[in-house]
């Protein structure tokens, strides 16, 4: 009795043994390929990251990949203010102020109508309201070269083209269809019965709005804020094409900037002007980025 005791525990420890063996493999096999892909996506950065601090001679004679022998600020004051895009000497401010101009009212008045139009359509329903809600997701799947020409002629029609309060129009609009989903789907787990009581209690449409739902919300209205304002920041497609000149976004200055017909690339300064166009959204995923995984996982997109 006391030897089959003696052998079934012994087997129990070798399996245990080859279990954690196991999960010690599946770990490092999980680990490695997590921190391989990390690398594959900060490479580039970090290329970009360096490049900004060598001087263009260096990175002429020791190629784009290297570490940098001297450690100089001079290309980012270049970027900023004295570089040549477009035929104008004056850097990427204007284009960054541009950008800064759209996304915050873009991103703050979106995020406000998907919020009221996802409190109507989840618990003030009304008759084809599940048609209106349909109709508004074909946004979200709709390409946005599509909506390219009937944009250009509105905006030619309201005196807005080639105008930074024109894009901000055209993102308001288009980023509402992901703002009404988020918003939607966040407040269908609201329970029905808290908004009944606060009716009885004498509380109307707007009350409602402001004193339960609002205080419910900063979960998702977080998500949606950091979903729009990057979105709307990295946005090229409208900008380079509904506007010209020094009219345009960051982005739209960064492409020009990258194409332009020069012999001499220089490699410090572009790469100083593209980390100062990146740098909002990266702070904004810095400082945001646990709140917007928190908000999704609180039913954000279900």
């Amino acid at each position: 009795m006391a030897d089959a005791v003696l052998t079934a525990a012994g087997v129990e420890d070798r399996e245990a043994a080859i279990a954690s063996r196991r999960r010690l493999i599946s770990r490092i096999v999980i680990y490695g390929l997590l921190g391989l892909i990390s690398i594959i996506y900060i490479v580039p950065f970090l290329v970009v990251f360096l490049n900004s601090f060598r001087t263009n001679e260096e990175i002429g004679q020791l190629g784009l990949i290297s570490l940098p022998r001297s450690f100089r600020l001079d290309a980012w004051p270049t970027a900023w203010s004295d570089f040549c895009i477009g035929g104008q000497c004056d850097g990427v401010a204007r284009y960054f102020w541009n950008s800064v101009a759209m996304v915050i009212p873009a991103t703050f008045i979106s995020t406000a109508l998907g919020a009221i139009n996802g409190y109507i359509l989840s618990k003030w329903k009304f008759p084809g309201s599940e048609i209106v809600f349909g109709f508004m997701l074909l946004g979200v799947f709709m390409p946005g070269q599509i909506a390219l020409l009937p944009w250009a002629f509105t905006l030619g029609q309201l005196g807005l083209a080639n105008s930074v309060y024109g894009l901000i129009l055209v993102h308001c609009i288009q980023g509402l269809s992901f703002t009404t989903l988020f918003f939607r789907n966040y407040y269908v787990s609201v329970p029905d019965d808290l908004l009944k009581a606060a009716r009885i209690d004498g509380a109307g449409f707007w009350r409602i709005f402001w004193k339960i739902m609002i205080p419910l919300s900063p979960p998702i209205i977080i998500v949606t804020v950091i979903w729009q304002f990057t979105g709307i920041w990295n946005e090229y497609l409208f900008g380079v094409v509904l506007n010209s000149g020094s009219n345009q976004p960051i982005t739209a200055a960064l492409v020009a900037l990258s194409m332009s017909g020069t012999s001499v690339r220089t490699y410090d300064v572009m790469s100083a002007a593209v980390l100062i166009g990146a740098l909002p959204p990266l702070l904004v995923y810095f400082f945001g980025g646990k709140y917007f995984v928190r908000g999704l996982t609180q039913g954000a997109i279900k």
